[in-house]
């Protein structure tokens, strides 16, 4: 495993005792070059590889961890998709095999596909979008090696001098171990968008404001989430006092919470969406690890959630909010609803729920500019306070026993992730980066007020955000602010223009992850399929520049449209269809 790599962080925090080797020294390599060159093992990153390489193109896929598929292998398996038509090519060929894999009767040590029931899984559809982490793992691999893909595991880009140019155009990539890989047309699919930054092509992090595209939804959020008729999953509903000493803003405040205001409405802000692990939990005995407790625990770092649990009191703009908070690890418990959503075998797909859960929120503003050890130290602060927060919510006598009893049934699952203490090893990088390329996506093509003359593929979920901050609002109490939920009422095209950096910045460089958008905007199409899809489009204008010996910018449309229609993709949707109601 690379020492340097985030994988081994985890490693390192799950088990403390374990030796860690040496960096390995090799000496600079001076590798062949490639037609394409792909940097990220994301599901996008192994889409674009694969399709450039049944494009016939001599094609390296770099990956600085040790599994592929990025959050779709690392324990998001409940996917978010939007409109399930608008989903084609290499994306949808990939949720088919997942379709085909679980229609073995092998694969289910519990239950069977025909008695199969989850949230979104349509047993007449010719796909399926809910999966185990190792299932993800093994078909991108799989998908890899039927193509032809040339893989290189654990290699990181070295940050300082990693990407050589000669005027607009990448030349080859240096990894940290010292190999170098040249290129003709290079791929960023990592989450982080590090090849596209150090290649000097423009991007920014955060929220703008309003008025930078003509939004309505974009920078503070916090006018536009108090003035909903009812609460979201992701507020406070009832009151919560912030300070250390209750009404003493000398004492300071507790953790989580910062002595801030609300701020101006519509207003750009620096910070990122709140990151948290996707996990895979399972209540069956025999497949069940116990939750671990961090080394670091501190029971202090809860207090917030606690008394929010403990809270009688209702906010006073919500006084028909929910009679229940919803379980801080498990959902929906306390409602009578099924309180994860559950993968093939009795497994989950955990998220963050409610107003204090898995987000660490404000614990990742500065990951996605951190060189990689700022990114280390955050991915292992991500870990102890996800641990932290379930070890305090199952065992800490204060928390209310409708909270901490279910608790008992539920663990980590002991068939995935065994090389990291069956903790993900993908943390969710909701947002990092984003691109400011020929064209940036707003949110009124997501509303179809605009629309986009170069498609390379549909977006068709909600605009979403989850929280980006906390601060204390007039009355005292703490406030949750940044999360979005705007449904889009038909598939929207992507820009091809948005793929692709101005020409003057870089020449040979596509980026279907960290996409030209607007904060409001990318929240849309930040879902795993569209990243295959993005992938996919990417490496065929890839092939085709190579071939005309051209920039990326200067691909025909007409004849990428044609090829990406010969694959498959989906350039629009007419119908009407949506995604499957959830089966109770």
């Amino acid at each position: 495993m690379n020492p340097h790599s985030l994988l081994f962080t985890l490693a390192v925090v799950l088990a403390a005792s374990v030796a860690l080797p040496a960096p390995s020294g090799r000496a600079a390599d001076e590798s062949p070059a490639y037609d394409v060159v792909v940097y990220g093992g994301t599901s996008g990153g192994v889409a674009a590889a694969v399709q450039a390489a049944r494009l016939k193109a001599r094609v390296l896929l770099i990956e600085p961890g040790q599994q592929l598929g990025g959050l779709s292998s690392g324990g998001l398996g409940a996917t978010d998709f939007g409109h399930p038509d608008s989903i084609g090519g290499v994306s949808r060929e990939f949720y088919r095999r997942v379709k085909r894999y679980y229609a073995e009767p092998g694969a289910w040590q519990h239950g069977t596909l025909a008695t199969y029931r989850s949230h979104r899984h349509d047993p007449d559809s010719d796909v399926m979008f809910h999966f185990e982490p190792h299932v993800a793992d093994r078909i991108f691999r799989d998908m890899a090696r039927e193509a032809g893909v040339t893989v290189a595991l654990g290699e990181r880009l070295e940050l300082k001098r990693g990407v050589e140019k000669a005027g607009a155009e990448i030349r080859s990539l240096t990894m940290e171990s010292g190999r170098r890989f040249r290129g003709k047309v290079f791929i960023d699919a990592s989450y982080e968008g590090d090849v596209m930054a150090k290649a000097g092509v423009a991007y920014t992090v955060g929220r703008e404001a309003n008025a930078a595209f003509g939004e309505t939804k974009n920078g503070n959020q916090w006018r536009h989430m108090r003035e909903r008729p009812r609460p979201v999953g992701h507020d406070f509903f009832r009151a919560v006092d912030p300070y250390v000493r209750p009404g003493d803003p000398s004492s300071g405040t507790i953790f989580g919470v910062p002595a801030a205001g609300a701020g101006v409405e519509g207003a750009a802000d620096p910070s990122v969406q709140a990151y948290c692990f996707r996990l895979c939990l399972t209540d069956v005995p025999e497949n069940r690890v116990p939750f671990p407790k961090p080394a670091d625990y501190d029971p202090a770092r809860y207090e917030l959630l606690l008394r929010y649990l403990t809270s009688e009191r209702r906010l006073p703009e919500w006084p028909n909010g929910p009679d229940e908070i919803e379980h801080p690890v498990l959902g929906n418990t306390l409602l009578d609803i099924p309180p994860v959503v559950i993968m093939p075998n009795r497994k989950s797909d955990s998220n963050t729920k409610g107003a204090v859960s898995f987000n660490f929120i404000g614990g990742n503003y500065d990951y996605p500019d951190g060189d990689h050890a700022t990114r280390e130290r955050i991915f292992r602060e991500h870990v102890s306070w996800q641990q932290g927060l379930i070890w305090f919510v199952a065992h800490d006598p204060r928390v209310p026993a409708k909270y901490r009893e279910p608790m008992k049934h539920w663990g980590l699952a002991k068939d995935e992730f065994p090389a990291t203490g069956h903790w993900p090893h993908q943390l969710y990088v909701r947002e990092a980066r984003r691109m400011i390329g020929e064209f940036v996506m707003r949110q009124q093509v997501c509303e179809g007020s605009e629309r986009v003359d170069d498609p390379v593929g549909c977006g068709s979920y909600t605009m979403d955000s989850h929280n980006v901050r906390r601060y204390i609002d007039e009355q005292g109490f703490v406030r949750n602010e940044g999360t979005l939920g705007m449904p889009v009422k038909t598939p929207y095209g992507i820009s091809y223009r948005a793929l692709t950096p101005k020409k003057a910045e870089c020449t040979n460089l596509l980026v279907p992850v960290c996409i030209s958008a607007s904060h409001v905007v990318y929240g849309s199409m930040r879902m795993e399929p569209v990243f295959m899809v993005l992938g996919q489009s990417a490496a065929t204008a890839a092939v085709q520049a190579i071939a005309a010996r051209s920039s990326v910018q200067d691909v025909p449309y007409a004849a990428l449209r044609t090829a990406l229609l010969r694959d498959g993709q989906v350039l629009s949707v007419t119908t009407s269809k949506r995604a499957p109601v959830p089966k109770k």
